[in-house]
């Protein structure tokens, strides 16, 4: 697009080329393999010295679509796609640093985040440091010798922490590090962590960008400079590609995202506010309300609260279990950023391989619960919530025979 457009706009319309017969959805180009006009062209292609695919593990015309339109939406020079959100995270860290080199990270991580830096990296010679994301002091104290990588995420999973994003860009690039921010939770349109300092952006595109439960796929974001010359390498050779199958449905999902995510988050807050009310809960955490530890920063950084509610039951995993059992609407899943409504316990889940005393200080308890919030109309959610949350008054025995 020559034109700047705003981002509705932008999720449905940029990066488009249409081929010779002029296609107006996207055109999916299921290929493993291009062809050349002669041994010239193939050769010089290999050399770099002509534009031209050559095998859809380094580049593929439906990849490249989805990787210029989500460029345009962050606000990145550019952007390389991969077949998930982790090998995105993965790509991003292990293309940049080498043994002897030091990565300080934030406590808070998604499981599989927290196992790359805490276990992979060690083995490799890399040292790791983890710190409490909303410590400035702490991220101070961490970056005052020199630093390869940050990694943080914000808001955090599964307790909706928030960091200060400029701050610590300005402590990690006086370090000499660059910052590598998981904005999954977020996504573009609530927050653009490059406008805050951060080199670098991960996404799991099968969250909000497809957000329809149907594919895997993940993005990293930067300077054109440093995907092409640090990244691309890596990931070349590596193999993290996304299939093109998957880039041509993660597009028609970006067109109706920014659609999906304002309803969700218009929903989420309800049902925040709601949850508070009820006896069985203990806390509520959700960024925009104003008991949220980190509610001015949140709002600060973030055009809006997110689509997710994270609660935490009295009566531990066992109240937890027996709500999420006596759900008819809500699924029980793993995913978020889905348009069905879904829960999951985290200490019995996502962060079940980090170690107890770890999730304690995250604060994950046995009675936290992860809301991802979906389409449904936010009355027949609070409905099924509450025939939950009544089921809890009755025996075990009784509340599992009415289901």
């Amino acid at each position: 697009m020559k034109r700047t457009y705003r981002p509705a706009t932008t999720l449905v319309h940029a990066g488009q080329v249409r081929s010779n017969f002029a296609e107006n959805a996207e055109a999916l180009f299921l290929t493993s393999g291009f062809v050349y006009d002669d041994a010239e062209q193939a050769a010089a292609t290999f050399r770099g010295e002509v534009a031209h695919y050559q095998y859809s593990r380094f580049g593929n015309p439906t990849v490249s679509m989805l990787e210029a339109r989500l460029a345009a939406i962050e606000g990145a020079e550019a952007c390389r796609a991969t077949a998930t959100g982790m090998a995105a995270v993965h790509a991003a860290i292990l293309c940049h640093v080498k043994a002897g080199d030091r990565v300080v990270a934030s406590r808070a991580l998604f499981g599989s985040c927290h196992w790359i830096v805490t276990t992979l990296l060690p083995r490799y010679g890399i040292e790791t440091v983890l710190v409490d994301g909303a410590d400035i002091a702490a991220w101070g104290e961490a970056l005052a010798v020199p630093t390869a990588l940050v990694l943080l995420e914000t808001p955090s999973n599964p307790m909706l922490d928030i960091i200060d994003l400029r701050a610590v860009c300005d402590l990690a690039h006086r370090a000499g590090a660059i910052v590598v921010v998981d904005n999954v939770f977020a996504t573009p349109l609530l927050q653009r962590p490059l406008e805050f300092g951060a080199d670098v952006v991960v996404y799991s595109a099968t969250k909000h960008m497809d957000g329809q439960g149907r594919v895997l796929g993940g993005a990293v974001l930067g300077r054109k400079e440093w995907i092409e010359t640090t990244l691309q390498p890596f990931t070349r050779n590596t193999g993290p590609a996304l299939s093109p199958f998957n880039a041509w449905v993660i597009l028609k999902g970006l067109e109706t995202m920014a659609l999906r995510v304002a309803q969700s988050c218009r929903s989420a807050a309800t049902i925040a506010d709601h949850l508070a009310g009820q006896a069985q809960v203990a806390r509520v955490l959700y960024p925009f309300r104003a008991d949220h530890p980190q509610s001015a920063l949140a709002r600060a950084q973030m055009s809006d609260g997110g689509t997710l509610v994270t609660f935490e039951m009295k009566g531990g995993q066992d109240a937890a279990f027996r709500l999420m059992n006596a759900l008819d609407l809500i699924v029980i899943s793993n995913n978020l950023g889905d348009s069905k409504s879904m829960m999951t316990h985290p200490a019995t889940t996502t962060h079940s391989k980090v170690p107890p005393a770890d999730r304690a200080v995250l604060g994950i308890s046995e009675g936290t619960i992860r809301f991802s919030v979906g389409l449904e109309d936010v009355a027949d959610l609070i409905d099924d919530l509450d025939r939950a949350l009544a089921a809890l008054a009755q025996p075990p025995s009784v509340a599992s025979a009415r289901r």
